[in-house]
C-alpha cells in the first residue's frame, strides 16, 4: 500500500489500443464518448474553421490597417495644413499696422458729386442720418438683420465655422458663388477698414479685424455700428438715412414689415433697393420674415399681419433729373474705388445745363400732351463722340419715381433697331442705291405690313430706310440672316438679348434707351465704340486722384465707307423721312421708332458733336394714342438739340457717299398718321410674285397692328421661316440701276 501512495498512477489516452498497460488501468476505443472516426473529423472541421477565422482577422487586420494608415495621413495632412493657414496668418497679420493703432472711424464719408463745370448735383454718403442707438431703433430692425444675416450672430467669436462650412459646401454643389460665411462682424470690419477685394490677404486681416472687434467690444456695440454704418442703397448709410430715404420716417418709429425690407437690402442695396425695384425688395422682404418667425423673433400672427400689410415709401426728398445721374454714379463707383472710406468729390461728364433742358422738354412735352395722348413717362440720354454721357433723365418725376427708364427700363425699339439691319446688309455687300421691291410678302405665317398698307414697289435702300419700309427691313433680314443683325446690333453697343428671328428686323426685342443710344455713338463719330461713362475723376478732399477716366482707346467697330452709307441713309430719315419734325440747323440723322399699338416711341438722332435718344410710353405698357416716333420724341429731340448747339461751330457727319441716279421714283410723302391709304394688295409668300400696291384689295386676316414707324408684330409672337434658296448678291457700286437683286425681283420679272 506504501508503494501505492509513492507512486501515483495517471490515465493516458494515447497508444495502441491493443497495448495494455501491464497495471491494467486503461480507456479502450469503445469507452471514449465520441468515436476516433468523429473526432478526427471534428478536428478536421476544427481546423478550417480557425483557418477562416484565421483569413477573417487577417482581413481585418488589412482594412483596419488602411484605415488606420488613412487617419494617420489625414491627422499628418492637418497638422501641416494648420501650420501653413497660420503662417498666412502670421504673414499677412504682420503686413496690418499694430492692433494698438486700430480705431474706429467717427462717421460714413460724404460723397459730393458734381457735374462736368463744377455745380453740385447732388450730396450722398451720410444723406443726413444720424447715428442711431441700438436701444433707440425699432427692435425689429436689429431682429431682421440678425435672423436673414447672422444667425449664430450672439453665440460666436467673430467668425462662424458652421456658417462659413455651410456656404462652402452650398457654393461647391452649386458649382458657384451663391452664399456668404461672413459673419456681421467680419462685414463690419471690411466696411470700417479694407476695401472690397476678393483676395486671401484681405480675407485674412478681415478675419483677424473681426477678433479684434470682437475682443474689444460687445455684441450689441458691434450691431450698433455695423447698422449705422451699412449701405442700403440709393445713397443711404446707415439705418436711419435708410428709413428716412425710403419710409419718410425715423428709425425709431419702423413698423416689422419696414425693417424686414430694410434688412432684405443688405444682400444687393443697389440692385434691391425699393427706389429702382419695389417688386424684388418686396420679395426678399418677405423671406426676411420668414427667417425672423423660423427663429422665434415673431409669432404666427406677426408675419401674417406683415405680409398682408407691406411697407410703403413716401416720396424722397430728393428731386430732379439729376438725381437719376447720382444714383448710376453710386452704383459705378464701388467698381472704380472700392468702398470709400473718407470724404470725396466725383466729377461727372453731365452738363447740369443740358440736364435742365433735356427735363423741362420731357415735362413740358408730357404737361401738354400726356392726358389727350395717354403718355405718363419719358427718357432722354445724350452722349457725346467719346462715350461720356452729357444728359440723363430717367422719367417725368425723380421725386415720385426712383425707378430709372433710361438705364434700366426695356422697351421694344421697334423700327429704331432697323439702322442694324441696313448695317448688315450693307456689310454683305448692298449699297444704299440696292434696289427692293416694296410689297406685301409672308414669311411662313408672317405678314410684315407697312404703317396703313401703303407700298412703293420699287425702291432704293436709302428710301425704304426713310421711309421706314417694313417689308423691305424683312426681306433684307433674310438675305443675310438674323444672326448677321443681332451681331451687328451687338459689336455697336447693344447688350441685352436679342432673338435671332426674322421679326428683328422690326425691333421686337426689348433694350434700354441708355444701350440703344449708345449703338448710335458710332454712327456719329465714325465707326468707333467708345466706353458709355459718367465719371471722370474721382478724388479725395484733400485733391488726391482716386480714380481718372483717361479715355482709352475706343476700338473701330464699322468700317469708314460703311459709316459713310449709314449717315446718308438716316440723313433721309430727318430730311424727308419719319423725322421731319427733328430737322435743325446742324447736319443731322437717325431713325424712329413705335412699337406695337404706339406702347413706346423713340427717336434716336444724332449729328457729328451728340448722340441723343428719346423715349415715351406709360410704365404699365398701355397704348398711347396714336404717339408715334415721330411726333412727341422727334419734338423733344428737337428742343434739346438746338439749345446742345448753340453756339457750337458746324460740323458735317463723317464718312461720305454719293448716291449715283435712279430711275426709281418715290412718291415724297409718308404714310399719314390716320392710315387713309388705298387698301393693299394681297400677301404673296415668299417665293411668288408680289403685285404692287394698287392691285385689288387683300384677303381679311388675323388683325395686326401697324403705326406710322412701319413697325407691325403678328399677334402670335412672330414666328418666321428662314429662307431656303440662295439668295442674289447686292450690287456693289457698279453703274447698274436695274440690277435683280431680291428674289421677289427675279420672281416677278423685274
Amino acid at each position: 500500500m506504501a508503494n501505492r501512495r509513492d507512486s501515483r498512477i495517471e490515465p493516458s489516452f494515447e497508444g495502441s489500443p491493443r497495448a495494455k498497460p501491464s497495471d491494467g488501468f486503461s480507456v479502450s476505443e469503445e469507452d471514449r464518448v465520441v468515436p476516433a472516426s468523429r473526432k478526427s473529423g471534428a478536428k478536421r472541421k476544427s481546423g478550417k474553421a480557425k483557418s477562416s477565422r484565421r483569413g477573417r482577422d487577417r482581413n481585418r487586420r488589412g482594412l483596419f490597417s488602411i484605415f488606420g494608415r488613412l487617419l494617420y495621413w489625414c491627422f499628418v495632412l492637418c497638422i501641416w495644413g494648420g501650420i501653413a493657414v497660420a503662417g498666412i496668418v502670421v504673414y499677412y497679420g504682420a503686413k496690418m499696422p499694430a492692433a494698438t493703432t486700430w480705431s474706429i472711424p467717427d462717421r460714413a464719408p460724404n460723397i459730393k458729386i458734381v457735374s462736368v463745370d463744377g455745380q453740385l448735383i447732388a450730396n450722398r454718403g451720410m444723406s443726413g442720418g444720424e447715428a442711431v442707438g441700438l436701444n433707440e431703433m425699432s427692435p425689429y430692425i436689429p431682429e431682421a438683420v440678425v435672423a436673414i444675416e447672422d444667425r449664430r450672430f450672439y453665440s460666436h467669436f467673430g467668425i462662424d465655422p458652421i456658417g462659413l462650412t455651410r456656404a462652402m459646401v452650398t457654393n461647391v454643389l452649386g458649382g458657384h458663388f451663391s452664399q456668404g460665411g461672413s459673419t456681421l462682424t467680419q462685414q463690419l470690419a471690411k466696411n470700417l477698414f479694407l476695401t472690397p477685394d476678393r483676395t486671401l490677404e484681405r480675407k485674412v486681416q478681415e478675419v483677424l479685424l473681426a477678433l479684434w472687434l470682437e475682443h474689444k467690444h460687445s455684441k450689441d456695440q458691434i450691431l450698433e455700428m455695423y447698422l449705422n454704418r451699412v449701405y442700403f442703397g440709393s445713397g443711404a448709410y446707415g439705418v436711419e438715412a435708410a428709413s428716412r430715404r425710403y419710409f419718410g420716417k425715423s428709425a425709431r418709429d419702423v413698423s416689422l414689415s419696414e425693417a424686414a425690407l430694410l434688412a432684405g437690402l443688405l444682400k444687393a442695396p443697389s440692385r434691391l433697393s425699393p427706389a429702382r425695384d419695389p417688386k424684388a425688395a418686396e420679395e426678399r422682404a418677405q423671406l426676411v420674415l420668414a427667417a425672423m418667425r423660423e427663429e422665434g423673433k415673431i409669432s404666427d400672427k406677426e408675419y401674417k399681419v406683415a405680409l398682408s400689410a407691406p411697407a410703403t415709401r413716401s416720396p424722397s426728398y430728393w428731386t430732379g433729373s439729376e438725381n437719376y445721374v447720382a444714383d448710376t454714379v453710386m452704383e459705378e463707383l464701388p467698381d472704380l474705388i472700392g468702398d470709400v472710406r473718407g470724404d470725396i468729390v466725383i466729377d461727372t461728364t453731365v452738363d447740369l445745363t443740358l440736364q435742365k433742358l433735356a427735363e423741362q422738354s420731357i415735362r413740358r412735352l408730357i404737361d401738354e400732351s400726356g392726358k389727350k395722348l395717354n403718355v405718363t413717362q419719358g427718357a432722354l440720354v445724350s452722349i457725346d463722340d467719346s462715350g461720356a454721357v452729357r444728359a440723363m433723365v430717367g422719367g417725368y418725376d425723380y421725386s415720385t419715381s426712383q425707378f430709372d427708364r433710361a438705364s434700366e427700363a426695356r422697351r421694344q425699339p421697334g423700327s429704331a433697331f432697323k439702322p442694324f439691319v441696313y448695317m448688315a446688309a450693307l456689310e454683305a455687300g448692298r449699297t444704299p442705291d440696292s434696289v427692293r421691291n416694296d410689297a406685301p410678302i409672308r414669311i411662313g405665317k408672317w405678314t410684315p405690313d407697312n404703317y396703313g398698307g401703303k407700298y412703293y414697289g420699287k425702291v432704293t435702300l436709302a428710301t425704304a430706310l426713310a421711309k421706314s419700309l417694313n417689308s423691305v427691313a424683312a426681306q433684307l433680314t433674310m438675305e443675310v440672316g438674323p444672326d448677321a443683325v443681332v451681331e451687328a446690333a451687338h459689336r455697336m453697343g447693344i447688350q441685352s438679348d436679342l432673338q435671332s428671328n426674322t421679326s428683328i428686323a422690326l425691333g421686337t426685342s426689348e433694350v434700354t434707351p441708355l444701350e440703344l443710344t449708345s449703338a448710335y455713338v458710332p454712327f456719329a463719330n465714325g465707326g468707333y465704340k467708345p466706353d458709355i461713362h459718367f465719371i471722370s475723376r474721382v478724388t479725395t478732399a484733400g485733391g488726391k486722384v482716386l480714380y481718372e477716366n483717361n479715355g482709352g482707346s475706343a476700338p473701330r467697330v464699322i468700317k469708314a465707307d460703311i459709316v459713310g452709307m449709314m449717315n446718308s441713309m438716316m440723313t433721309g430719315t430727318v430730311e424727308v423721312g419719319t423725322a421731319k419734325k427733328a430737322a435743325f440747323n446742324w447736319p443731322s440723322a437717325g431713325k424712329t421708332g413705335t412699337s406695337q399699338n404706339s406702347r413706346d416711341a423713340w427717336f434716336v438722332g444724332y449729328t457729328a458733336n451728340l448722340t441723343t435718344g428719346v423715349w415715351f410710353g406709360n410704365d404699365d405698357g398701355s397704348p398711347m394714342k396714336k404717339v408715334t416716333g415721330g411726333a412727341l420724341p422727334a419734338q423733344a429731340w428737337h428742343e434739346f438739340m438746338v439749345a446742345a448747339h448753340e453756339g457750337v461751330p458746324v460740323r458735317p457727319l463723317p464718312g461720305t457717299w454719293k448716291s449715283t441716279p435712279s430711275d426709281t421714283v418715290v412718291p415724297d410723302e409718308i404714310p399719314s398718321a390716320d392710315g387713309s391709304q388705298p387698301p393693299p394688295a394681297p400677301p404673296a409668300p415668299v417665293g411668288q410674285s408680289a403685285p404692287v400696291a394698287q392691285a385689288p384689295a387683300r384677303q381679311a386676316r388675323p388683325a395686326q397692328t401697324v403705326d406710322a414707324d412701319g413697325f407691325d408684330m403678328p399677334s402670335d409672337g412672330g414666328t418666321t421661316a428662314s429662307v431656303g434658296h440662295p439668295v442674289p448678291p447686292g450690287d456693289v457700286g457698279g453703274p447698274k440701276k436695274r440690277r435683280q437683286t431680291s428674289i421677289l425681283d427675279i420672281l416677278s420679272g423685274g
